[in-house]
C-alpha cells in the first residue's frame, strides 16, 4: 500500500512522512479515524514507507522486497490484530489471517460489517481476546527477521476490553525498533491506559468531492450519480462502495414528492407513497433514501445556522434547501433528522417498511401541518 493509493488526506501524509524523513517516528500511534476514511490504509502505508529500503521523496518504492511483501501482507515482521469471534478459547488473529487478507486486499476501506460478513459472524460478538494479547506479547518480543521496525498494526482496539491491560508494559516500553499503529473509529471506547500511552493521529472523514472522483475515476460512474452517492455516504468510502449497485438516483425526486404530501396532509397519498413506492424500494435502498433524506436536513440545518458557505449542493438541491429552510423552524428540522435515524435504525432491524414509513410520516405531519412535537418513545 502507497500513500498515491489512498484518497485524500495529503496533509497527514504530509506529516507522516516528515516523522520518517526527521527520525521522529514515535512507538506508539493512534490513527483515529470515522468508518471509511481510509485510517487502516494510511497506517499500513506509513509502516511500508518505514520499512522501504528504497524510499522515495513522498512515498515507498513498491517495487523493493521489503514493498512487495507488504503489498501483499505477507512480511514476516508485518502483524495484524483485529476484532474476531474465537470458536476455541486458543484462538488468535493468526487463525483468521487468510480471511483478513482478502477482505483488506479486495477493500482497503472495509468497516466492521464487512469484516463481520467474511467471518459470517451473524448476530455473534467480535473482540480482541486474552489469547490475541498474549499472542501479540509473543510476536514482538522476537527479534526482526528482515526489517529495521517490527510493526503491529491493531485495527478497532475499542474492542479489546480489560484484555488491553496485559499489553500496556509493552506498549509503554517496546522492544527496541517496534513499532504500534492502532486504528481506531470512536477514542471514547478505547481504554484510558492505552490512549495515554499512544501518539494520536487524526483523521478526518473524506470529503465529498473526492468521493465523487474516486467514483468516477475507479467505478466509471456518471457524474450525478457519483455525486449523490458521496452526499449520501457523507465521507464514508465503504457506504459509497456499497450503494454503487443501489438505485440513488430518484432519491431526490422522491423526496420531495414525500414531503409535499406530508405538509399538505395529504392523507391518501401518503398512504399510497408509503405503500407502492417507499416499502418497494428494499431494504437497502431505503437505507440509502433515509441517509440521502438525513444529509439534505443536515444542510437545511446549516443554511438556518446561516452556514450557507458550507452548503455544496447541485443547484436544483441546492434551490429546494433554500426554499424549505425558509418555512419551517430549527427545532423542527432537527426533530426531523432524529425521525429519520431513528427510522433508519428500524429499517435495519427489518421493521415492517409500509407500517414504518407511514408511522413516520404521521408524525412528520403532525411536525410540519401542526406544530405538534413526537412525544416519548413511539417509534417503531
Amino acid at each position: 500500500m502507497q500513500f498515491k493509493e489512498i484518497i485524500g488526506h495529503d496533509l497527514v501524509k504530509a506529516h507522516l512522512i516528515s516523522t520518517v524523513r526527521e527520525n521522529r517516528v514515535s512507538h506508539a500511534q493512534l490513527f483515529l479515524g470515522p468508518e471509511g476514511s481510509g485510517s487502516l490504509a494510511l497506517a499500513l502505508a506509513y509502516a511500508q514507507f518505514i520499512n522501504c529500503e528504497n524510499k522515495l521523496e513522498s512515498d515507498s518504492c513498491a517495487i523493493c522486497p521489503s514493498c512487495r511483501k507488504y503489498a501483499k501482507l505477507i512480511h514476516p515482521d508485518l502483524h495484524f490484530s483485529y476484532p474476531f469471534i474465537a470458536k476455541h478459547k486458543e484462538d488468535n488473529a493468526a487463525t483468521f489471517m487468510e480471511n483478513w487478507r482478502k477482505a483488506f486486499l479486495d477493500n482497503p476501506y472495509l468497516s466492521l460489517e464487512n469484516w463481520r460478513q467474511q467471518l459470517d459472524a451473524e448476530n455473534k460478538q467480535v473482540n480482541i481476546n486474552i489469547a490475541e494479547a498474549h499472542e501479540i506479547i509473543k510476536k514482538l518480543s522476537l527479534k526482526s527477521f528482515e526489517a529495521e521496525y517490527k510493526v503491529l498494526i491493531m485495527w478497532l482496539p475499542e474492542y479489546l476490553e480489560k484484555e488491553g491491560n496485559a499489553l500496556l508494559k509493552l506498549i509503554e516500553e517496546p522492544p527496541e525498533k517496534t513499532l504500534f499503529l492502532l486504528v481506531a473509529e470512536n477514542q471514547d471506547k478505547i481504554l484510558n491506559t492505552i490512549i495515554s500511552r499512544t501518539q494520536l493521529i487524526k483523521i478526518n472523514k473524506l470529503s465529498h468531492q473526492a468521493i465523487t472522483s474516486y467514483l468516477i475515476e475507479n467505478k466509471q460512474l456518471e457524474e450525478q450519480e457519483a455525486r449523490e452517492i458521496a452526499f449520501i455516504a457523507d465521507g464514508n468510502l465503504q457506504e459509497a462502495i456499497n450503494m454503487i449497485n443501489l438505485n440513488t438516483n430518484n432519491h431526490f425526486i422522491l423526496l420531495v414528492k414525500w414531503l409535499r404530501l406530508i405538509v399538505q396532509d395529504s392523507g391518501l397519498n401518503i398512504i399510497s407513497i408509503c405503500e407502492d413506492e417507499i416499502a418497494k424500494l428494499g431494504r437497502e435502498n431505503q437505507k440509502t433514501f433515509l441517509m440521502y433524506a438525513i444529509n439534505i436536513m443536515r444542510q437545511i440545518v446549516l443554511i438556518k445556522q446561516d452556514l450557507s458557505s458550507l452548503v455544496f449542493l447541485p443547484a436544483q438541491e441546492l434551490d429546494f434547501v433554500n426554499k424549505f429552510a425558509v418555512h419551517y423552524t430549527l427545532e423542527q428540522i432537527e426533530e426531523t433528522i432524529n425521525l429519520f435515524e431513528s427510522t433508519h435504525y428500524s429499517v435495519e432491524r427489518n421493521a415492517n417498511p409500509k407500517i414504518l414509513f407511514l408511522d413516520l410520516s404521521l408524525q412528520l405531519v403532525l411536525m410540519f401541518k401542526y406544530q405538534t412535537f413526537p412525544k416519548g418513545t413511539q417509534y417503531i
